[in-house]
C-alpha cells in the first residue's frame, strides 16, 4: 500500500513550450489517425481554432483482433506533415518500447501512456527506460480501474528514468455499472491524486469519460470547475465515418462553438478583497466544523472499541451484517431530511464502518491490524 507520496521532480506546464497562454491548455484531434487527408483537413481545422497541440492515435489497443487498430508508424509521416504545415505540435499514444522509438525518431513533440498501459507496470518500465535521457513530454492516463496507486507507480517509474515534463490525463475507469457516462469519473480520485501532487499538470479527456458527443460539454465544464489545467477532445472532420470512437468525437467547428461559447473558465484566485474576506470566513466555519466531525468520529470509534471488547467477553463474532443494513438504512433515510446524497453517505458510512471493524477486530485478536 502506498503509504506516503513522495514528491516528484516537475517541470512547470508553461515551461513545456506546448501551450500558450491562457488556460486551459488543450490538446485535440481525431481519436486515430486514418488517412493523410482526414488528418490534414481536421488540423487545419483546430489551427483555425487556436489549438497548440494536435493528438492522432497511430496505434490502437483494441478488445478485439480484426478491428481498426491505427495505421501503425506510416501516420507518424502524416504527424510531421501537420508540424510543417500548420506549426502544430503533435502528440500520440505509445504502449511499448518500439512505439516510443518510432515517436523519437519522428520528432513526436510529446507522447501519452494509455489507460491499459497504466495498468501494467512492466509495459510502464519499458517505456520508461526507453525514454531515459529524453526531454519529451508525457502524460500518463489514469489505470482502466480505480487504483491510485498504480497511477502513482506509473508517474514514480517515469520520474526516476528522468522525466521531469510528467503531467497526468483523467479518462474515467471502466464499470459494469449502468451510468450515463462510457467511464465512471469519479471525480474524488482525481481531486485526491492533484492534492497530493499540486504541481502535477492536470489534463481532463473529456471524450472517454462522455462517450457520446452531446455529453462532452458538461464533462469539459466540470473539469474546468474543478481547476484542472487543460483538456483533451477528440476532434474529427468527419466523425460519424470515423473508424473508432464515432460517437464521442467533435467537428472542429463543433468544439470551436464549445470553447468559444458553451464553456465557463474558473479564475484559480482573485485579488478582490471582499472575495477575499469572505471566502476567509467561509473556510474559517468549515475548520471548525472539520473539527467537530473529528471529535464526533474519535467518540465514534471509542464506542466502537467497547463494542468490540464486550464481543470479545461474550465470544461473539465481529461482522453482524443485519445490524449493519439497519444502520446503514436508517443513516440513508435520515440523510434526506439534511438533503445528503445517498451514494456520498454510503461511501463515507461504509468507510466508517470498515475502521470500526478493524478497530474491533484489534480487541479481539489481541494484535495490531495488519491494514494500514
Amino acid at each position: 500500500i502506498h503509504m506516503a507520496s513522495k514528491k516528484l521532480d516537475i517541470v512547470p506546464l508553461c515551461e513545456w513550450g506546448l501551450f500558450a497562454e491562457p488556460s486551459p491548455s488543450l490538446v485535440a484531434g481525431p481519436c486515430s489517425a486514418e488517412s493523410e487527408d482526414q488528418i490534414m483537413e481536421t488540423a487545419k481545422g483546430l489551427k483555425e481554432l487556436g489549438v497548440n497541440v494536435f493528438r492522432a492515435g497511430i496505434w490502437k489497443p483494441r478488445t478485439h483482433p480484426g478491428c481498426f487498430e491505427g495505421v501503425g508508424a506510416p501516420g507518424l509521416k502524416w504527424l510531421q506533415k501537420v508540424q510543417k504545415e500548420y506549426g502544430l505540435k503533435v502528440a500520440t499514444e505509445v504502449a511499448n518500447e518500439k512505439h516510443v522509438m518510432e515517436c523519437l525518431k519522428h520528432k513526436v513533440d510529446m507522447v501519452w501512456i494509455g489507460a491499459r498501459t497504466t495498468a501494467n507496470p512492466f509495459l510502464v518500465q519499458e517505456i520508461a527506460d526507453a525514454l531515459r535521457g529524453t526531454d519529451i513530454p508525457v502524460l500518463v492516463k489514469n489505470p482502466v480501474n480505480p487504483d491510485l496507486d498504480l497511477w502513482i507507480g506509473a508517474l514514480e517509474r517515469l520520474n526516476r528514468a528522468g522525466i521531469k515534463k510528467l503531467g497526468v490525463i483523467h479518462r474515467g475507469f471502466s464499470t459494469a455499472d449502468k451510468i450515463k457516462y462510457r467511464n465512471d469519473p469519479q471525480w474524488q480520485m482525481a481531486i485526491e491524486l492533484r492534492s497530493r501532487y499540486p504541481e502535477l499538470p492536470f489534463f481532463v479527456d473529456p471524450s472517454h469519460i462522455a462517450g457520446r458527443r452531446e455529453l462532452v460539454r458538461e464533462v469539459a465544464q466540470r473539469s474546468l470547475d474543478l481547476g484542472f489545467d487543460g483538456l483533451m477532445i477528440e476532434s474529427h472532420c468527419n466523425p460519424d465515418a470515423a473508424l473508432s470512437d464515432a460517437d464521442q468525437q467533435l467537428t472542429p467547428a463543433q468544439l470551436g462553438d464549445m470553447l468559444a461559447h458553451r464553456l465557463k473558465v474558473r479564475n484559480a484566485d482573485s485579488d478582490s478583497p471582499q472575495w477575499r474576506e469572505n471566502i476567509d470566513q467561509l473556510r474559517a466555519q468549515i475548520d471548525i466544523i472539520d473539527e467537530t466531525i473529528l471529535s464526533a468520529l474519535s467518540a465514534r470509534m471509542e464506542v466502537s472499541r467497547q463494542i468490540g471488547q464486550y464481543k470479545k467477553d461474550n465470544n461473539i463474532a465481529i461482522l453482524q451484517t443485519s445490524r449493519w443494513d439497519a444502520v446503514l438504512a436508517k443513516v440513508v433515510e435520515k440523510g434526506k431530511e439534511y438533503d445528503l446524497p445517498e451514494k456520498f453517505l454510503t461511501a463515507v458510512f461504509n468507510a466508517i464502518h470498515e475502521a470500526s471493524v478493524e478497530a474491533q477486530n484489534e480487541i479481539i485478536s489481541g494484535r495490531p491490524s495488519e491494514r494500514q
